[in-house]
């Protein structure tokens, strides 16, 4: 095997064990229909007087919805690699479990244009949106290594 071989099949492992740590410690899982699911714990909670989820655990849920969600989608050997991520924190998030799902705006041959939305009663009033672009991995073997 060669060493660049064997960096990026180490740097892929280090990867999804990172974002699968963080999908646990979350409790994050995904549903039948391609939807993530946070369920809520009072670890999560920001503010106590509200009580409100954490603005953090609600961007790191939806970087790892939009993750999740595009390796999914387009069948991807390795997890894409965020190159920039805007979130949009629409209103509180109340002590009760979180949805979400992403869209792919535009994929280009390198890099996937996204979108995330985070919601708990009503998907039409999300709480927090997400807009990125990830950088596609190359599969090892590949012409694109």
């Amino acid at each position: 095997m060669r060493a660049a071989s064997r960096r990026w099949r180490h740097r892929r492992i280090r990867t999804a064990r990172l974002h699968a740590a963080r999908s646990r410690a979350l409790g994050i899982c995904v549903n039948d229909d391609g939807t993530l699911t946070m369920p809520f714990s009072p670890q999560i909670i920001g503010n106590p007087i509200l009580p409100a989820i954490h603005g953090g655990m609600t961007g790191a849920f939806l970087e790892t919805t939009a993750i999740i969600g595009v390796a999914r989608e387009l069948g991807a050997a390795a997890p894409p690699k965020p190159i920039g991520l805007t979130v949009n924190y629409l209103r509180s998030g109340r002590a009760l479990d979180t949805f979400a799902n992403v869209s792919i705006v535009k994929q280009g041959r390198r890099i996937v244009a996204f979108e995330a939305r985070a919601w708990q009663d009503d998907a039409d009033k999300p709480i927090a949106t997400a807009f990125g672009h990830f950088m596609l991995r190359p599969t090892p073997g590949s012409d694109d290594e």
